[in-house]
């Protein structure tokens, strides 16, 4: 039997998405465990990126099966571009990487015959190259932001800017490129800051 509910056992598709699967799992792992995870050294996205780039390599790739035209391939494209986590803010940076994440994995799945597998990989190998070059090489240092509690609410006066500075630097041990003053609470005497500074490469 060819088929059980007129659906055939197997194709010869499977070994054009297998090879596209381990192209894209392997830029992916360059791009995410690589130039992501050895610039933050932050584990949390890692489950993120991986999970969101297979099963969005997986699900285009079959819905191509369906010849999906170029006005459903952009707006499948678009509805997972502007995912936003409800419990959470992304940061900028790692938005922007889940952006890549996805890219990537739709170029790796939504090719056609009208592309090689040359500029398939061409392309890959494009887009990590200039994350290397933004990531290590024009940005060695990498911004950090950390929201504390202060308790010291005096100090969170203009003319005291320089008071605030040199405490929270004391106490950090880092030098602070940026102090950004969210809620205060009178009540408890506290203030939640946030604050920027640069990591050592």
């Amino acid at each position: 039997m060819d088929k059980f509910l007129n659906i055939p056992f197997f194709d010869n598709d499977f070994y054009k998405m297998s090879f596209r699967f381990l192209v894209n799992i392997g830029f992916l792992t360059l791009i995410i465990r690589w130039l992501y995870f050895g610039s933050t050294k932050r584990k949390d996205y890692l489950f993120t990126y991986y999970m969101i780039g297979i099963i969005v390599f997986f699900l285009c790739f079959t819905l191509k099966k369906y010849e999906l035209d170029i006005g459903m391939a952009l707006g499948l494209f678009a509805i997972f571009g502007i995912i936003r986590y409800r419990t959470n803010a992304i940061p900028i940076k790692e938005m922007t990487y889940l952006f890549v994440v996805i890219g990537v994995s739709v170029m790796n799945s939504l090719a056609n015959q009208k592309m090689s597998y040359a500029e398939i990989l061409f392309s890959n190998f494009f887009i990590v190259l200039a994350l290397y070059t933004i990531e290590r090489l024009w940005f060695v240092r990498n911004v950090t932001s950390k929201s504390i509690q202060y308790e010291k609410i005096e100090n969170i006066k203009p003319k005291n800017e320089a008071l605030l500075r040199a405490d929270l630097e004391d106490r950090i041990g880092v030098r602070i490129e940026e102090i950004t003053i969210g809620d205060v609470d009178f009540l408890k005497d506290s203030a939640e800051i946030t604050i920027t500074y640069y990591n050592a490469p």
